[in-house]
């Protein structure tokens, strides 16, 4: 016979579903509050909200959705979206479009610059194609990867729809198939195949949704790589060469790119669960973690909070965002906010306080 909870356990746990699932009052439905100006954020890492900062004349230079942003050596932001008439927008800091450029990738999602020795360039994945491109800043195509069914890593028929790339320290490539079969790849800076590891799947090692990875630099000696697993509201470290290490876990967080600015991490939240605990629309907001993997802040989300240890539920506080694709952090540690499925919004300005 199987012993029936206490009427004191099972007053415990319904309490603690119920706190869960009405998180918030949900407001999912209601007109979006006027956010400009206002300011968000948890501790020491708190933002003024600035909307109207990447504005343009959309009849000249619109967008569809603002996938990812990177800033190069001299300051400038590229962003880059999935609308063929610009799919890389330049700006300065103030918001002002200095240069735009690319025609080619109706699915432009992905944007990593890697500053080889002082050259810079850029790497773009486009899962609509199944290509990565490296590119210089100018966007002329310098070496393209294409399917890994082309040097044996997959059969023909499995998906390959690549979200991401990151450098490694010795020029290694690595690729995110994260729309695709969940692989993340590593390639010769040649373009040339070296292996895969992943795949889809529950395990440790495993990926659903390996939408980021980049490349952790923050113990020198020994530097590791970081992977999402968006579905799983979790970032996975691993070795350069592919071996797991840990997850963090981020309940409620469907996080995107990890971005490292110093000793912190930055990442766009594009979903959090609220109503039931589900994957939301327009739900989204930003997360911050310090060099010890603890988050600190949540802009536009719940205060960090953790019992025992274990950090709980986070989810959106303030409808200021729809979904949150990535996040770049400028030198004075300001956050430009790129948005994916917001309406053909422009980038997002977040100015530290």
């Amino acid at each position: 016979m199987t012993d029936k909870p206490s009427r004191r356990e099972f007053a415990k746990v319904t309490a603690t579903l119920a706190a869960a699932i009405t998180f918030k009052p949900f407001y999912i439905l209601q007109a979006k509050p006027r956010s400009n100006g206002e300011i968000i954020g948890h501790g020491s890492h708190k933002y003024r909200v600035q909307q109207g900062w990447g504005n343009l004349d959309s009849s000249k230079f619109p967008v569809n959705n603002c996938h990812e942003m990177v800033q190069d050596s001299k300051g400038r932001l590229l962003m880059i979206g999935d609308e063929v008439k610009n799919n890389i927008l330049i700006y300065d800091r103030s918001g002002k479009l200095l240069d735009s450029w690319g025609h080619d990738f109706p699915g432009g999602h992905g944007l990593t610059l890697w500053n080889a020795n002082g050259e810079e360039f850029l790497f773009i994945c486009d899962p609509n194609t199944g290509k990565v491109f490296k590119t210089d800043l100018k966007g002329t195509i310098l070496l393209t990867i294409e399917h890994p069914s082309k040097v044996g890593a997959y059969k023909e028929s499995d998906a390959f729809k690549p979200t991401e790339t990151a450098i490694g320290p010795d020029g290694t490539i690595y690729v995110a198939d994260g729309y695709g079969s969940q692989w993340i790849l590593r390639y010769t800076p040649k373009g040339e195949f070296i292996d895969k590891f992943g795949g889809a799947g529950d395990g440790d090692a495993q990926f659903s949704t390996a939408h980021g990875v980049t490349v952790d630099y923050r113990n020198k000696a020994n530097p590791t790589l970081l992977v999402t697993s968006r579905a799983h509201n979790s970032f996975k470290r691993f070795t350069l060469d592919g071996k797991y290490l840990n997850t963090m876990f981020l309940p409620g967080a469907f996080v995107c790119r990890p971005v490292i600015k110093e000793e912190t991490l930055y990442s766009g939240v594009c979903w959090s669960r609220l109503r039931y605990l589900n994957q939301t629309n327009d739900s989204g907001f930003v997360t911050i973690l310090d060099k010890n993997d603890k988050v600190i802040s949540n802009p536009g989300g719940t205060q960090p909070e953790y019992r025992n240890g274990q950090l709980q539920l986070m989810v959106q506080e303030k409808p200021i965002f729809m979904h949150c694709h990535d996040v770049c952090v400028d030198n004075d540690k300001n956050i430009y906010v790129c948005q994916w499925n917001a309406k053909k919004t422009y980038p997002v300005k977040l100015e530290r306080v």
